[in-house]
């Protein structure tokens, strides 16, 4: 409860200390904060360690971008017109995510150990060489999200506004899990991963808790991609859906604490926090060069400008200071 009021106070702090960067620094934070609350549930509670879960964060974020790709350029999808009404998108969105964990799950909980390991990591390599080879939608370079979806009585292209939609997705699932955990089928499966020959000699068919635990956990996960794909704007598959995406949810799951739901989000801000601080290293390694270096770094190949709505929503960033480019500090515009 301390944590959840501390991150309801990120905003007003951020407007206090004229920080609006840290609203969108945290709301990486708390979508992580989903994803790795997710994957806990399988491996904290379930051991299956899973390498793939990538995939679902890359899924989730996909089907949403393509929609709003048909909706708002490319016209009708299979004689749909498409949505951008998130009540309609996000739940065929954790639909898909569901029916591949249910595929995935029915075949990778067949083998334990390591063989489980390997299973979800080439389940996780396939769906990234497919979103590779959709040329259509980009390829390895991306498809972008040029708008967010639209949720009745929320502005959610305020940054404010769509930090507390995620913040409080993140407390209600965290709560599901909790609830989930501490039932009758939470108590089966963390009895199957503690002795699984004396949970079977009970009665117990272990296949069908592992199964749907590992279809809630791809759900979760894909809640935490469709809130990404809204919070960046650009889906790619290096970013949501390559293997070291998997490590990374794997290593912010470890890092909190496996087997504690909270843990994993205390993991994502730590790993949130690193990146910071390795962002504004480099940045003082780079004033070393002389006060023009940013606007040197707006001029270089490579480095997009153009007009927006402003520094507190804008998506291009200077790869030198991690500044908007439409910021006082660059004369390049």
């Amino acid at each position: 409860m301390a944590g959840l009021l501390v991150l309801s106070a990120v905003p007003l702090v951020a407007d206090l200390f004229g920080t609006p960067y840290a609203v969108t620094l945290v709301t990486r934070l708390v979508i992580y904060g989903i994803a790795a609350v997710s994957l806990d549930l399988v491996l904290g509670y379930g051991a299956m360690i899973s390498f793939g879960h990538a995939m679902f964060f890359g899924l989730g974020g996909y089907v949403v971008a393509i929609v709003a790709h048909h909706t708002l350029e490319a016209g009708p999808l299979f004689g749909w017109s498409g949505s951008m009404q998130a009540v309609l998108v996000w739940p065929l969105a954790l639909a898909c995510c569901g029916l591949l964990g249910a595929v995935v799950g029915a075949l990778a909980l067949r083998t334990r150990g390591v063989q489980f390991i390997m299973i979800t990591l080439a389940f996780g390599q396939m769906v990234y060489f497919v979103l590779v080879s959709l040329q259509v939608y980009g390829g390895d370079d991306g498809l972008m999200m040029t708008q967010r979806n639209v949720l009745p009585g929320i502005d959610l292209a305020q940054p404010n506004s769509f930090y507390y939609m995620c913040l409080g997705l993140l407390a209600l699932w965290t709560f599901v899990c909790t609830r989930i955990v501490g039932s009758r089928f939470g108590m089966v499966l963390q009895a199957l991963r503690q002795s699984e020959r004396r949970t079977i000699n009970l009665g117990v068919a272990p296949a069908p808790y592992r199964l749907a635990a590992f279809v809630l956990s791809a759900m979760g996960t894909g809640l935490a991609g469709i809130l990404w794909a809204n919070y960046a704007g650009l889906v790619t598959p290096d970013d949501m859906a390559a293997w070291s995406k998997s490590g990374e949810l794997m290593a912010i799951v470890i890092l909190g604490g496996v087997g504690t739901l909270l843990g994993p989000i205390g993991g994502a801000a730590s790993l949130s926090g690193t990146g910071t601080i390795a962002v504004r290293l480099d940045r003082a390694l780079d004033d070393r060069d002389g006060p023009d270096s940013c606007a040197r770094g707006a001029g270089a190949p490579g480095w997009p400008v153009r007009p927006h709505a402003g520094s507190a929503t804008c998506r291009l960033r200077c790869p030198s200071c991690w500044s908007c480019a439409a910021c006082a500090n660059h004369s390049a515009q």
